[in-house]
């Protein structure tokens, strides 16, 4: 990791740390800076000192090629004012056991791991390579994602009838409640698979409960849906570099080409401040470069980041004052960005 921090004398007095990670966004990898063991001692604080460690590790990012950052806040307001804003949810659910869903009969099977088996690894790459949002774990990403779990932790791997782990469901059971880490599945035949696994398990449990990490609450794949769901904000990111950002991004072909004139604020980087011009090609590469025109089209980091990775839509940001544009830019936007919330399941 990239650590730095404030010192007084030899005392460490403030401090982040930024893990080096990647993440899928749309089917591209992007490097990605993951922000954490972020702290200032209570007497030191109100002094700018982290202000000015984000800002030196989002500069570092930049040098480093990581165009975008992750973090789990403490403070979701302190992060947005720092130009974070929230880019995935958590659902937990509880299933009584009678609502469990019927066995579909399928054609692979599953078999019980240990979690850090191998298997475990290559069931969640292929998930993670066709998903947006997931990130692309190194050995680092495993022992973060792992480090504050209990040791009975189990895997069990669905494999198709090629022999193709598709998918895993990470639990244990405790006082006759089956605990779900996550669920991950490549098709609807794995998902089936892995239900089937829990289910098998009515005469021993009383309820199942678990995360989600999508868009795609479980009460309706359930015959009987009367379940519990809560959802609550997850991660925030933000982009490092709009500009390297935007040339890596895939938007959405057209028969034509776009252009978007806009102003964007950044309230920690000069490089993202100013007025710039988007354009995309008819093939969806996207380009944005800064301009001297004037315009009364007004976005933030914040909003285009969110925007970007799909979480919130551009004409529901409109509606709420978050982007200024005409009803014609904001038709655009919607054609040109795919619609679909990211999945991320780390911790770090």
């Amino acid at each position: 990791a990239d650590v730095l921090g404030w010192f007084d004398g030899d005392k460490l007095i403030s401090q982040v740390a930024v893990y080096p990670f990647q993440v899928r966004i749309f089917n591209r990898t992007y490097e990605m800076g993951g922000v954490s063991g972020v702290g200032t001692f209570p007497e030191y604080s109100n002094q700018g000192l982290m202000h000015k460690l984000l800002y030196q590790a989002l500069e570092n990012m930049r040098k480093r090629g990581q165009l975008i950052s992750f973090l789990f806040p403490y403070s979701i307001p302190y992060y947005r004012r720092k130009g974070w804003e929230i880019i995935s949810d958590k659902i937990t659910y509880e299933v009584n056991d009678y609502q469990l869903p019927r066995n579909k009969r399928v054609p692979g099977e599953i078999e019980r791991l240990e979690v850090e088996n191998e298997q475990v690894k290559i069931a969640y790459e292929r998930y993670a390579m066709q998903t947006h949002g997931a990130m692309l774990r190194n050995d680092l990403a495993w022992d973060e994602y792992w480090r504050w779990d209990p040791d009975d932790l189990i895997a069990a791997v669905y494999y198709n009838d090629r022999g193709d782990p598709n998918g895993y469901v990470l639990y244990r059971i405790e006082e006759e409640i089956f605990y779900i880490k996550d669920m991950i599945f490549v098709d609807e035949e794995a998902r089936s698979g892995l239900w089937n696994f829990v289910s098998a398990h009515f005469s021993m449990i009383s309820k199942v409960i678990g995360n989600i990490y999508t868009d795609e609450p479980l009460a309706f794949l359930l015959e009987d849906a009367d379940i519990k769901e809560t959802i609550s904000p997850y991660f925030m990111a933000r982009v490092v570099d709009l500009e390297k950002f935007i040339a890596l991004y895939p938007f959405k072909p057209d028969i034509g080409e776009r252009e978007w004139t806009f102003t964007l604020d950044d309230p920690l980087l000069s490089w993202n401040q100013g007025v710039f011009t988007l354009r995309i090609s008819p093939d969806g590469k996207g380009e944005i470069v800064r301009s001297t025109q004037r315009t009364d089209d007004k976005i933030d980091i914040q909003t285009m980041t969110t925007m970007l990775l799909g979480y919130k839509q551009p004409d529901y940001l409109h509606k709420i004052g978050r982007i200024s544009c005409s009803s014609e830019t904001v038709d655009m936007l919607e054609n040109a960005i795919e619609q679909q919330t990211p999945y991320f399941s780390d911790y770090f």
